[in-house]
């Protein structure tokens, strides 16, 4: 392994591993999942569950980004979003059905807009500004979707989440805490 490099051999010594893929930091929908994850860190963490966290882009980008803004969360960086492709999270293939569809899964927006709209306004919102690693990201991996996976301590995936499984008026809508909880708690992690 290269300096830096992680494996799930790493956390050997916790009951689970809750494993999050999201786009780049373009997406106001997963940096808001990476905060909520954050706010369950000392809860799972207590439960001997560890939580990672993959995130489509640069480590320089990442690590400027979460600079001014902390997370709890180990953060890794996959700017060509191979993990995400060999956990089988796949990417929404535009089409009728995503040009058709508007979302409001965070009741922040005044009406549902579609996806890619969404975005934008989230993003003026929020005041995040895209740089040039963003557009990169964004113009190669636009589309590709999140996915949450609960490991126990053998490496076995024992509970997944991905998003728009059901369909693209899923998107952008992540598991809740107590989803999580519960899933950690099915998995035999301890009781906090």
């Amino acid at each position: 392994m290269r300096p830096g490099d992680v494996s799930l051999a790493d956390y050997r010594n916790h009951s689970a591993v809750l494993l999050a893929f999201f786009r780049g930091l373009h997406c106001p929908f997963c940096r808001r999942q990476i905060f909520q994850l954050s706010g369950l860190h000392d809860t799972l963490a207590g439960m001997g569950v560890a939580t990672v966290a993959v995130l489509n882009t640069q480590r320089e980008r990442a690590a400027l980004y979460f600079r001014y803004h902390p997370t709890r969360v180990v953060l890794l960086a996959d700017p060509d979003a191979r993990t995400h492709a060999l956990f089988g999270v796949p990417s929404v293939v535009p089409d009728e059905a995503f040009a058709a569809v508007r979302i409001n899964p965070t009741e922040e927006l005044p009406a549902p807009l579609h996806p890619m709209e969404a975005n934008a306004a989230l993003n003026a919102k929020d005041a995040f500004v895209m740089t040039p690693v963003d557009e990169e990201i964004f113009a190669a991996h636009g589309t590709q979707l999140a996915g949450h996976f609960l490991l126990d301590r053998a490496g076995i995936v024992r509970w997944t989440n991905l998003e728009g499984q059901a369909g693209v008026h899923e998107l952008a809508t992540f598991p809740s805490p107590g989803e999580i909880l519960a899933a950690a708690r099915s998995v035999g992690a301890r009781p906090a």
